[in-house]
Parts: C-alpha cells; structure tokens; sequence
C-alpha cells in the first residue's frame, strides 16, 4: 500500500499566519479570538469570532489576480503557497503537472462575498455588480484557483461537508496517493463567513456562544459553562506527499496520514445522535483503515466546539471506543485559540496534530475552568504538555451528522 505523509503545512489564522507564527501562538496558549469588528453586531447576541484583523492579501496577489479573489479564494491559495514553501515544492503555472492534485473543503464557499454584491445590486443594479461574482461564489473555487496558480492537474475536488469538511479533504488525498493517481496533494480547507447574515443565521439558531464577558473565554469547550461555539475565518493546507516520494526529495517529514473514517448519522441537521454510535463507529473505522488498535492512541484532538450536546456526546463516545484507555488519553479541544472557521477548522487542527506528532507536544485546552462530570476524560486544561506522542487522531463532526475522523502517526 502506498503510504502518505504530511510535509508541509499552511496555515491562516486568527493567532498566526504562516507554519511557525501559527505554532508559536499554539505553543504559547495565545487565543485569537476578539470582539468582531468588520461589522456592527449590536442587534446579535453573538458578538466574539476569530477574525483575521491584519490579512494583506497583496503580499500573496498582484492586482490584476485580486479582481478575481474573493477573500475566502485568497485565503484558499495563499495557505497552498505557504504549504508548498514549507515543503520545498516546486511549482510552475507555465510548466503544469499532472501527478499534483488539490483537495479542499469548505462549508459556505463565498457565501459572504455573494451576500456583500447583493447589497450592491439593491442600490446599483446589475451594473453595481464585480462581472467575475460567477466564478468567485461557488465553493470549488478554492481548489480551481489553487490548481490554475500553480499548475495541477491532477485530481481536483472541493468538497463542502459542513464542519467535517477539512478533515474529509485530508482523507480524500490519502485515498488519491494511496489508489496512485497523485504523488502529491495539496489538502486543506478554507472559510470566510464573517458577514452580517451569515453570521446572523447562525446567531439566529442559537448554536453560538453569547458571552458577554472577556472575548477569548467564549470559547470553552467541555467547561461546565460553554454555551455555543465561536465562527472563525482562514484557511489551512497542508502537503499530503506519497512516502517515497517525500523521501527521494529529502524534505521534513511532519507526520504520516494513517487512516481515514467517513459516515453520517442520518438522525438530525444539528442535534448529534443519542447515545453516539456513528461518532464511535467513525473512530473506529479510522482505526481499523490505519490497523491500530484503541490502546496505541496517545491524543485526541477533539472537535469540541463548544456546545453542550456534541462535547459530551464526544466524550461519551471516546469512552465506548476506547475502555479503559480512555483514562490514559490526552483529549483537547484547540478550537479556544482559532476560533471555529467551519469547513476550515479540521485542516487546521489536522495541522495542529501533525506540528504534535513532530515536536512532541500536547496543545491545551483553553479557558477551562468548571470541570463537567459528563466530560470527564484528561482534556488537558489550560497548560500544554511536552511529552512523546506515537499516535493521534482528529475528529470533525458537522452538520447534517457528517462524522470524519484521521488517525495519523509519528515517523522516527
């Protein structure tokens, strides 16, 4: 079977831009979550995001390519760019390449951009309108924008799984490396709902936190007191290279991408099912595709967003799969320091995973203070730890009872 491997990583975040800055804030237990600004949220009750307050996108685009961007598609590419400086991957838009691919998630593509040229077209009519609307909202922009850049022909997908969406990209290039149809694929995904009725819709259905007090500490997850989650914006990518390809370059190896697990609860839109029997079959179904068995997994980064339905459900399922070891498990939730970028947030806590794996440290979770009886496994609060890890996986659950879960590995 052929194998894959993570050898560059691209994130865009709320607490760092780049592999190192985004690290350093994780390492650090910088949160970056505030008051959002971009615009006036006096008539919502929730008011706190992971907003990307000094984006420049004109450090990545020249103008005439920034006519065409809309924010989530710079996100998209600009986070491949920086995959692909990370890993030393060469790439050439006048000499393409068919054994490159890229596969992307997002749950609402330029959903934000449409609804912003909407307004324009209520006071200017159509000619208030950007003429390239067609081709920057729909979601699959990402990947054709990264594929046109950088000259890949290989597989081309984005995929749009709601909050499940980056880790299913990420399984989606292992099984492109390992079925043989790409030696490389840029994997990722990205978000930019920042807009008044978009994070309005959510606000609506009560799924956010309402915090009202200091910004960072809205996000709690498995805190007695959490009451929702908190919308982000950005992207991540990351390099998903064959084995022996990586090898022959001589590049950084980060982590291996061991196993994959995909299903649906077929239950509710939003409300997890009771009793997580999808949630533990998912866990177990990337389990079983890396050949691990429960007891080799030192981690869990886990989707914890917040809410208290789904982090309770998470913790209740971890216990079926895992028994006794579950006792033995770090379990954190990483959402504190990135807020929640939706269809983004899975690519970059698989980011978080890999950077683990490599450096040999346990990210926290942030902002617990009121322990909660039904989430009582090691959550690893407030304070990261330093200590080896062999194996780990990332859970991402998302609306429509979207379940996907990685199970990635160390290379000694």
């Amino acid at each position: 079977m052929r194998r894959a491997v993570i050898t560059g990583i691209g994130p865009i975040t709320c607490v760092g831009i780049g592999r190192e800055a985004f690290w350093k804030s994780i390492r650090a237990g910088r949160s970056g979550i505030s008051l959002l600004t971009s615009f006036d949220t006096s008539e919502l009750k929730a008011r706190c995001a992971g907003e990307i307050r000094d984006w420049d996108a004109t450090v990545f685009f020249p103008p005439h390519r920034l006519k065409r961007l809309d924010r989530y598609a710079q996100f998209s590419v600009a986070s491949a760019l920086l995959a692909l400086e990370d890993a030393g991957l060469p790439w050439s838009h006048e000499r393409p390449t068919a054994r490159i691919g890229v596969s992307f998630g997002t749950a609402l593509g330029g959903i934000a951009n449409a609804e912003h040229e909407h307004q324009r077209f209520l006071k200017k009519g159509s000619r208030g309108v950007n003429p390239t609307l067609a081709l920057q909202v729909f979601g699959g922009s990402a990947h054709s924008n990264i594929a046109i850049e950088c000259g890949f022909r290989g597989p081309g997908t984005t995929n749009s799984n709601s909050c499940a969406s980056g880790v299913v990209s990420v399984g989606e290039a292992l099984r492109y490396i390992r079925d043989g149809m790409a030696d490389v694929m840029i994997a990722g995904g990205a978000e930019a709902p920042l807009s008044p009725l978009t994070f309005g819709a959510f606000d609506f259905i009560k799924t956010m936190s309402r915090w009202e007090g200091d910004p960072p500490f809205a996000c709690k997850p498995f805190d007695l007191d959490r009451d929702g989650f908190v919308m982000g914006e950005g992207a991540a990518s990351l390099i998903i290279e064959e084995y022996e390809h990586a090898l022959a370059r001589g590049v950084r190896i980060y982590a291996e991408v061991l196993g994959y697990g995909l299903n649906n609860e077929a239950w509710h839109m939003t409300t997890p099912l009771p009793g997580g029997e999808m949630v533990m079959a998912c866990m177990q179904a990337a389990l079983t595709d890396a050949r691990l068995d429960p007891t080799q997994i030192d981690y869990i980064n886990a989707h914890a967003s917040g809410t208290q339905l789904n982090d309770s459900n998470e913790c209740a399922a971890i216990r079926g799969v895992f028994g006794a070891h579950a006792d033995q498990l770090a379990v954190s939730g990483t959402k504190p320091f990135t807020a929640h970028p939706l269809g983004a947030t899975g690519a970059m806590e698989t980011a978080i995973c890999a950077l683990a794996l490599h450096d040999g440290y346990i990210p926290p979770t942030l902002h617990h203070t009121t322990p909660d009886p039904a989430c009582d496994l090691d959550v690893v609060p407030n304070t990261g730890r330093s200590q080896p890890i062999r194996y780990a996986l990332n859970n991402a659950f998302g609306f429509g009872g979207i379940n996907a879960v990685l199970a990635l590995g160390r290379l000694d």
